[in-house]
Order: C-alpha cells, then structure tokens, then sequence
C-alpha cells in the first residue's frame, strides 16, 4: 500500500519544512510515503469561504484516484490514541486498498464535495492547530504508528 499526506499549498515555515523532512526520511523505512502538494487558490481575496473551499475541493478531489481510500483530517473527525491510530493503520493496511490517502484542507477546512467523497475523518486534536503544522504533526504521528506496529523503542506508554 501507498500512503500520501494531499496538502494544500506548500510549506512555507522552515521549521516546519525540516521536520517534515526527518519524518518524511524516516517512514521510507516502512511505507511507500509521498506528499502530494496541490496548488493555491489564486486571487482568494476576491472569493467568499465557499468560494475559496470550492475551488481548493475541486483541486483536491481532481488528485484523488476512485479506488483511494481518503481520510480527511478534519477537527470533527474521529479521535485516536496513538496506539488506536497504529491499530486502525494496520487494519486499513490489510484491507487491500492500493492507496491510502490522508487530506490536509486549506484554512477554512472542506467543500462539502471533499466531505461526500470521504471514506472517513481523523481529528488530531480537539485543539485548532495551523494547517502547515498539522502536517508536521501528523507525519509524526503516522511515523509513531509505525514504530508502534514493529514494537520499536520510540513510543512510550
């Protein structure tokens, strides 16, 4: 299986950008792991949200495969532990999906299309967190997973 973080516009913070990279170089070890970048909506100053979440939910759903299994982060989404997360990534692993695709929205979240073409949604966090950051979080997280399911010494309980 194929895991891909879709994001909206590139990472701009360069902290962010480093860790991104460490983790990003560390889950090669374990998985077939990309970062699709989609293209910022231009001239958003002129766009209402709806507008702005249309258009980022138009390019969204154009990279998305009808097989894909994509996971929205999303604040509403369903909560996990880690270890949850590391178990429910194993079971998606042996569903036979050929790819599983987690979505990082712009910054006023999903278009209700993006909503309708979800398989499911995680929420990292009750907490809001930059989108630029969420990213970082989460490759974390799904690294985390990872040394979870091969009991390697990086998770503590």
């Amino acid at each position: 299986m194929k895991i891909t973080l879709a994001v909206i516009g590139k990472t701009e913070v360069g902290f962010v950008r480093q860790g991104i990279e460490e983790y990003v170089k560390r889950l090669q070890h374990y998985v077939a792991f990309n970062i699709q970048y989609i293209g910022d909506v231009r001239n958003t100053r002129n766009m209402s949200e709806a507008q702005q979440k249309a258009a980022e939910g138009k390019a969204l759903l154009a990279t998305l495969e009808t097989s894909d299994y994509a996971v929205l982060l999303d604040e509403h989404g369903t909560e996990r532990t880690s270890v949850d997360f590391s178990q429910w990534l194993q079971r998606r692993m042996a569903s036979g999906s050929k790819r599983l695709v987690f979505v990082v929205g712009g910054p006023y979240g999903f278009s209700q299309d993006v909503y309708d073409r979800a398989n499911e949604k995680i929420s990292l966090s009750k907490m809001t967190f930059p989108h630029e950051l969420v990213r970082l979080i989460f490759v974390e997280q799904l690294y985390r997973a990872f040394t979870i399911l091969k009991h390697e010494p990086y998770h503590h309980e």
